[in-house]
């Protein structure tokens, strides 16, 4: 049932992110930036944590999850390293993600010989 719930919830996501980049013409790389920014504010008052926990991966996985982990890494380096952490905390969460990215981005390049769109 877990499984069921996640996958309901992360579609859910995604279909409300499709209807906003058609309905109010946004472009997708706005959008991507809006719920990163939302997945972080959500997180700092507190909202997104108990969804997690409620929705499991179908949750964190998406890009609402994505900022919500950065807010966690800003809070944890603010904790310890002071003013300083605001710029490091975020990276050092997501480090892993964002290189994997990355990398399977590089190897996919390779393999598929992407092109510009004419």
């Amino acid at each position: 049932m877990i499984f069921i719930k996640a996958f309901v919830v992360g579609g859910i996501i995604c279909a409300l992110s499709q209807l906003l980049m058609e309905k109010t013409k946004m472009m997708p790389g706005r959008v991507m930036v809006l719920l990163v920014c939302l997945g972080c504010v959500l997180g700092a008052v507190g909202v997104y944590q108990p969804f997690i926990d409620w929705a499991g991966e179908g949750a964190s996985l998406p890009l609402l999850g994505f900022g919500n982990s950065l807010w966690k890494g800003v809070k944890e380096g603010i904790e310890k390293d002071g003013f300083l952490g605001i710029f490091t905390g975020g990276l050092g969460a997501c480090a892993a993600g964002i290189a994997a990215a990355m990398i399977f981005g590089y190897i996919g390049s390779l393999i598929f010989k992407p092109k510009m769109k004419a």
